[in-house]
């Protein structure tokens, strides 16, 4: 559906105050100097927002069957690899693994990287609350943050991981990161509002505030931009590309996490595999996540295919459509696998606010609610009304891969090779909102996945027991485990809805997959699962997906000061959590020492006797009515603005007396 057609009508409290216990479903404006260096992703599209044609590099492009990694991922990943081993290391001494020298077993397996623990990180969908639960994890896993790597903390964690996973609302965090030189957390909470984003006092119906190097005027010509960038795709004489709600959503988060100029119409999610610092495997690789759903059609965990955005390919490792394509190159016009002589290469389709866009566009919604926004141009209204009488309303959440770069490929497998149009839709719709799919991948041999929950899944009357996390993600992938679709692909067991509410697996750490042998039939030893649900802390970081658009900075800070206690169990203060990052660097070394033949130590038997689920069912469960576990945060005192020292704390600081269990 053209888009000219649908035209046509015309301050963080320090954490040293913190005592003790957190939900479901970027970047700082450098100094002016500094621009150029500050971004990742970049402008590299050929004609801003619309897709051009490009000449081909000498290898044409072509789609490949999902037998293996791609040759790009896999030389990248001899470069990332041993570029863990180091902040591997240091954050095992760290974690005082007693009886056992983990220094001594990484030197011993260092130039072999295969031995060594290959890490993933997970984060959930749940928009701007899973984006902002997801950042204080992310902040607490990052070596950069200001007090992370002292005790009790888990800092170096992301820098010795290998891949970092997202969907939906944990999408626009990880996207926002990667497009804004792989900014830390910190940076941005460092900026308060002086930043040129994560500023999310203003909704997407409302506009950027002025700051960073956003030039727009008005919130007339923010929408007006995100109009004519979608219009501009649609006439582009490059192809036949179809638009969607989600290219105006899409452009209007650009707005929100990207540092550039108008939005940054021209950065596409594949100019990231171009940065020097990743291309040399200095940071992790980012996957986003999104599901084929034919328009009008129901989607199941048990039937849709899950399509994978990386730096270097879009495609899927489920038997269905079973191929990549490279991401760079997604708006040409495949066929059969090939792009036939004659056809030209495309670029720009892949336009890093679209691919955000598509992982979460169950966000569409808010774009059909413009009647109940006061200020909202004729412009976009007219643009709306003309789009939404040319679809359904099954159509609403669609993103539209048009020209469909796998028709024509794997004919039998595949439902859209007769299309020329590929729909795709939010991660998080087939209740599988932790993005575990890409990194369970036998190919990928990942050992352990720290999978962040921000999920909504408590549906009980009353705040405090609404919008909190209940296992339904992790249910859905075990369920999915057990069926054709995930190709023999192994996956811990998984208990029901119950048993995470009575055992209050839904409320702190619990690791999955303990035993590598209990596990579900497969051609792979599953990763083990490290589970770290939203819950309480110190702020109600249950909110709304939908119904919260806008957080004032306080909110904003408070929001990622409780993700940081989520996964850190409040430095280790909560009751029975002195062990934590002992148990994280048991978790991490468990399938590597299976692998070497080598025993893990006595305090790790403890660890797991205290954080793996142990097979406990319960068939009933009572109503989840969480508590606040530590001092909670006021933002409407001023509580919640920065504090100089925000992810710092001195240990000898924290008051016991106000840990509840």
């Amino acid at each position: 559906m053209k888009y000219s057609s649908f035209l046509a009508a015309s301050a963080f409290t320090s954490l040293a105050s913190s005592s003790a216990i957190a939900l479901r479903e970027a970047e700082v404006a450098p100094p002016s100097n500094a621009v150029e260096t500050w971004k990742r992703a970049s402008s590299q599209a050929p004609n801003g927002y619309a897709p051009a044609e490009v000449d081909c590099p000498s290898s044409r492009p072509s789609i490949r069957f999902a037998d293996r990694l791609s040759r790009e991922e896999t030389a990248w990943l001899q470069k990332r690899r041993p570029n863990t081993v180091d902040p591997m290391r240091e954050f095992l001494v760290r974690a005082n693994i007693k009886g056992f020298d983990a220094g001594a077993y990484i030197d011993k397996h260092r130039n072999n990287a295969s031995s060594l623990p290959n890490v993933a990180i997970s984060f959930s969908g749940g928009g701007y609350r899973a984006l902002l639960n997801g950042a204080g994890a992310l902040a607490a896993f990052d070596s950069r943050t200001s007090g992370a790597t002292g005790n009790g903390q888990l800092g170096g964690l992301l820098q010795a991981s290998t891949y970092v996973s997202a969907l939906s609302g944990g999408g626009w965090m990880i996207g926002s990161i990667y497009a804004n030189n792989f900014t830390s957390v910190q940076n941005l909470v460092n900026e308060g509002d002086k930043s040129g984003i994560w500023q999310f006092q203003n909704s997407l119906f409302v506009g950027p505030r002025r700051g960073g190097d956003i030039k727009i005027l008005s919130t007339v010509d923010y929408f007006s931009n995100l109009v004519n960038s979608a219009k501009s795709k649609a006439e582009s004489p490059a192809g036949d590309f179809n638009t969607s709600i989600t290219d105006l959503y899409g452009r209007g988060l650009s707005f929100q996490l990207i540092n550039a100029s108008d939005g940054a119409p021209g950065y596409t999610f594949s100019s990231i595999q171009n940065d020097t610092d990743f291309s040399n495997g200095n940071a992790p690789m980012p996957i986003l996540i999104a599901n084929e759903r034919a328009p009008g059609a129901a989607i199941i965990s048990l039937n849709a295919t899950v399509f994978e955005f990386n730096p270097f390919e879009m495609g899927s490792f489920d038997p269905t459509t079973y191929g990549f394509a490279p991401t760079k190159y997604i708006g040409s016009n495949f066929s059969k696998g090939e792009l036939p002589q004659g056809q030209g290469c495309v670029a720009g389709f892949d336009n890093l606010g679209f691919i955000m866009g598509t992982s979460s566009s169950l966000f569409n919604q808010i774009f059909l609610q413009l009647d109940s926004f006061t200020g909202i141009p004729d412009i976009l209204k007219n643009a709306m009304t003309s789009l939404l009488s040319r679809i359904s309303k099954d159509s609403n959440d669609i993103a539209d891969y048009t020209p469909n770069p796998f028709v024509g490929f794997n004919n039998a497998t595949n439902p859209s090779a007769n299309k020329t149009r590929l729909t795709l839709v939010d991660g998080g719709e087939d209740l599988q909102n932790i993005p575990l799919n890409p990194v369970i991948q036998p190919t990928r041999r990942v050992d352990v996945i720290f999978a962040v929950d921000s999920s909504a899944d408590t549906v009980m009357a009353g705040a405090p027991s609404l919008n909190w996390p209940n296992g339904t993600s992790l249910i859905a992938t075990y369920e999915r485990a057990n069926t054709p679709i995930m190709n023999k692909t192994s996956f811990p067991y998984i208990p029901g809805h119950d048993t995470f509410v009575a055992l209050g697996l839904n409320n702190r750490p619990t690791f999955f997959g303990c035993n590598s042998s209990n596990v579900t039939v497969g051609n792979n030893i599953p990763p083990l699962v490290v589970y770290l649900p939203n819950s309480p802390y110190v702020f109600w970081s249950n909110t709304s997906t939908f119904n919260k658009l806008d957080y004032s900075i306080a909110e904003r800070n408070a929001m990622i000061q409780n993700g940081y206690n989520v996964v850190t169990q409040a430095n280790s203060t909560r009751e029975g959590a002195s062990n934590w990052p002992t148990c994280v660097g048991c978790a991490m070394l468990s399938r590597s020492m299976e692998r070497n033949g080598e025993a893990l130590p006595e305090v790790c038997q403890q660890c797991f006797t205290q954080y793996c689920w142990n097979g406990t069912v319960v068939e009933k469960s009572a109503p989840y009515v969480p508590q606040m576990l530590l001092a909670a945060i006021t933002t409407t005192s001023g509580v919640g603005k920065y504090a100089p020292n925000f992810f710092g704390f001195a240990l000898a600081a924290v008051v016991s007396g106000y840990l509840i269990m």
